[in-house]
């Protein structure tokens, strides 16, 4: 009786707010992956892992916002020496972790001593590894010196994978984060929903929301339903790109177009004969028409590219043409080759635009005498398989979501398997560049040795398709990481 009275007054108490316009004090929104873990240091499933964590469980040193640009974050200001080597930065005061101890200098040099050490097992080492000492000056201030300038090194401080943590929760962040963000875990069902709750310890201005449910609905047709029964306030990333002029009609949703840095990939495993041999690359690209598979699985919504790097960075050169759609002079590169009977395996993750590509790259590639095997991998087998350790695959599709990402290629194990001795070369004088022009060139520099390289098919660069109800405010148009800052969110009724 006592529970069925206090049913009853919650369901009065939410029938008033309604009533007087007030604004839902719960947000709900879908996403096409669920995250693999709760550490935000792991790397696997980028988009889904740091959609939920980035700048709402953790926070980092600086913080890269909606536009790109590189903002205070845990550290107020920063000072760098004249040599470029020496960082100075000087952090917030009073704040805490969700679990009440206090944050300080102390867990910024844990954490970074960590991310650098030689067995650290991060999925974005290169980050850390300029990094030759991290020194606490007082509680407030810590000093990162550097063994070489790395020219990028407050942006670098910025990604996921460099979010501060605590020594003392560290080693259960995986299930169980603990972080300085205005959030915390509440409950993870499995397959269904994740939620978080306020974090009562966050130490700036209290978000909006007191509860964020996070649903995972893989399924585009499922993912529309839900849009339209009302069950959803959000969806990113929405994977159903053919029915966005539906949504675009309905008076109750607003639909938000804009881009990411994600490159979207046919990789192919350069440590397998004949992927090997550059020329059989190259005869693969060519075979592949980059705007069928645009129009085909993202209908029209995505920019063509012809290296890893995207279009909307000021290094950006156009390099399409270098791996242009032309059947003949795959099968002349694949006869130069010696290629006569070819059959490879495509690993398809479960992710709407490659299952929906995949058939279409199937009839190109037989259309040039290459048969393929395509194989609808699940999310777990294709990030143990296929991106993890065995690299059991001649071909698989994937959008790579993290920013300024082309040293990915050449970093040892891999899944790609590239050859990158010139790449990791080009990165290794970048890092200690600091004049913006030659920054630029070098990047130009390295865009165009992945792409007469043919370390991968390059396709497009995934668009931000975001839809939600009128109403809600706040939403990143662009999507410079794979990030929703839910403390930047409101709902105004």
């Amino acid at each position: 009786m006592r529970k069925s009275l206090l049913l009853l007054a919650m369901a009065g108490a939410l029938l008033s707010s309604s009533v007087l316009g007030a604004a839902p004090t719960q947000l709900t929104i879908a996403l096409q992956l669920e995250p693999t873990d709760l550490d935000p240091t792991t790397g696997a499933a980028a988009s889904a892992n740091r959609s939920v964590t980035d700048l709402n469980i953790y926070n980092g040193l600086t913080q890269i916002d909606k536009d790109g640009a590189v903002q205070p974050d845990l550290a107020t200001s920063w000072d760098v020496s004249p040599d470029g080597l020496t960082y100075t930065f000087h952090l917030k005061t009073g704040v805490k972790f969700s679990d009440g101890s206090p944050f300080s200098a102390d867990d910024v040099k844990w954490t970074l001593d960590r991310d650098r050490a030689p067995n650290a097992t991060g999925a974005q080492k290169q980050l850390f590894e300029n990094i030759a000492s991290v020194d606490v000056v007082d509680p407030a201030t810590v000093k990162v010196t550097l063994s070489k300038p790395q020219g990028d090194f407050t942006y670098d401080m910025g990604w996921t994978d460099a979010a501060i943590v605590s020594s003392k929760s560290a080693a259960t962040n995986l299930t169980n984060p603990v972080g300085t963000g205005p959030y915390k875990l509440g409950e993870w069902v499995k397959a269904d929903h994740l939620t978080l709750v306020r974090n009562p310890n966050y130490s700036e201005t209290q978000p909006a929301f007191d509860t964020v449910i996070f649903r995972f609905i893989s399924d585009p047709t499922a993912a529309t339903n839900s849009m339209l029964a009302g069950d959803v306030d959000v969806f990113s990333a929405f994977p159903a790109p053919e029915l966005v002029g539906q949504f675009k009609s309905d008076p109750r949703f607003e639909v938000i177009i804009g881009s990411t840095q994600g490159e979207t990939i046919v990789a192919m495993n350069n440590a397998r004969p004949p992927l090997d041999n550059v020329n059989v690359r190259e005869a693969i690209a060519h075979a592949i028409d980059r705007n069928a598979i645009i129009e085909g699985t993202m209908f029209g919504y995505g920019t063509p590219i012809g290296s890893f790097y995207p279009p909307g960075d000021p290094a950006y050169i156009d390099l399409t043409a270098l791996s242009a759609f032309d059947p003949a002079k795959s099968k002349q590169l694949l006869a130069g080759a010696g290629i006569k009977d070819l059959t490879l395996t495509f690993k398809v993750p479960p992710v709407s635009y490659a299952r929906a590509a995949a058939p279409i790259i199937q009839q190109e590639l037989a259309d040039v005498g290459v048969r393929v095997n395509v194989v609808n991998d699940e999310w777990a087998d294709w990030l143990g398989n296929v991106f993890g350790g065995a690299h059991d695959y001649d071909l698989t599709m994937i959008t790579h979501v993290e920013p300024d990402d082309y040293a990915a290629f050449g970093k040892p194990g891999y899944y790609i398997n590239y050859k990158a001795d010139a790449l990791n070369a080009l990165v290794a004088k970048l890092k200690g560049t600091t004049d913006p022009k030659q920054q630029i060139a070098i990047r130009q520099d390295i865009q165009r040795q992945l792409a007469t390289d043919f370390a991968a098919v390059y396709l497009f660069e995934y668009p931000n398709i975001t839809i939600a109800k009128k109403g809600i405010a706040g939403l990143w148009e662009n999507a410079p990481q794979p990030t929703i800052d839910l403390s930047a969110i409101t709902w105004a009724q």
